[in-house]
């Protein structure tokens, strides 16, 4: 999994998105504004890199809860390419509408992501895989190489882990990283506490991004070997710190972006720490 390569492979389609220096009751923090990606999510980088080495294919097929599917979608049509996004019946109308505004073919099927990739295997066209995938994971680790490139004092990168694709990709910096789950959604934290891939439930408000039910066996096999600190917190505290983010920054993120910065407010990720906020697809009400 070449990081490196994969940066200058897809540097022409996404957008380097900014750091920021910050101070948050007297403690300074690194801010990865990723929230400001082309798709509003991270997840382009890793779809873009699978189409460029898969030589982008005719028609390209996936399965998500909404961020993957919206940078699936992009990728295709920044690469002249038609994509199939399934999504669970329960995915956000906000990242639905915007999968179909960047002109991929949605479909609902079942009532969870899970059930989703099951009839989006058995279309046709090239599969992308969400985050059990090497080409994925490095386009993910993309973004730590920024960070680290940007900000070379940071020494932990905190993450929010859904299937374990951005965590697994900013492993591979070699900086510590510190992934963060909601306590109702965590199968990374899961399997590393089993050893292995297990099945766990998903309840969370974030669970649009972070609703796996199993972390993927690539993402794992990186992040067993790797300098992890896994991290829960709960609903609460991520709807607070996603709202502290807006009252004191003027950051708008949807929940599953605050995670992080919710372990980081309340003391469990030590040292000179950056916190990647990773999305904001999310509908806004007054």
């Amino acid at each position: 999994m070449d990081v490196t390569a994969a940066a200058d492979r897809i540097r022409p389609h996404i957008r380097r998105t900014p750091l920021w220096r910050v101070s948050v009751d007297g403690r300074p923090l690194v801010l990865k504004l990723e929230h400001l990606q082309l798709t509003g999510s991270f997840k382009l980088r890793g779809a873009v890199n699978t189409l460029l080495l898969a030589d982008v294919p005719d028609r390209v097929v996936t399965a998500s809860g909404g961020n993957h599917g919206l940078g699936v979608a992009m990728a295709a049509k920044l690469l002249g390419t038609q994509a199939t996004v399934y999504v669970p019946v329960s995915a956000p109308e906000g990242k639905v509408r915007r999968i179909e505004a960047a002109g991929a073919k949605l479909i609902r099927s079942g009532s969870t992501y899970a059930e989703a990739v099951v009839a989006a295997k058995s279309a046709p066209g090239y599969y992308v895989e969400a985050y059990n995938d090497p080409a994925v994971i490095a386009g993910q680790g993309t973004v730590a190489l920024e960070i680290v490139e940007d900000a070379p004092d940071v020494d932990v990168i905190a993450v929010a882990a859904g299937g374990g694709g951005l965590a697994a990709g900013t492993a591979l910096s070699g900086v510590r990283v510190a992934a963060v789950e909601p306590e109702g959604c965590c199968c990374v934290h899961n399997a590393l506490v089993a050893g292995e891939p297990v099945d766990s439930p998903v309840d969370s408000v974030a669970a649009s991004a972070l609703g796996a039910t199993r972390v993927g066996d690539v993402p794992f096999g990186v992040l067993r070997s790797s300098d992890v600190r896994s991290v829960l917190v709960s609903e609460a505290e991520l709807l607070s710190a996603r709202d502290r983010l807006w009252e004191e920054f003027r950051l708008a993120v949807e929940p599953a972006a605050a995670v992080p910065f919710a372990a980081w407010l309340d003391g469990r990720v030590p040292g000179t720490a950056c916190v990647v906020l990773c999305g904001a697809n999310t509908d806004w009400t007054p």
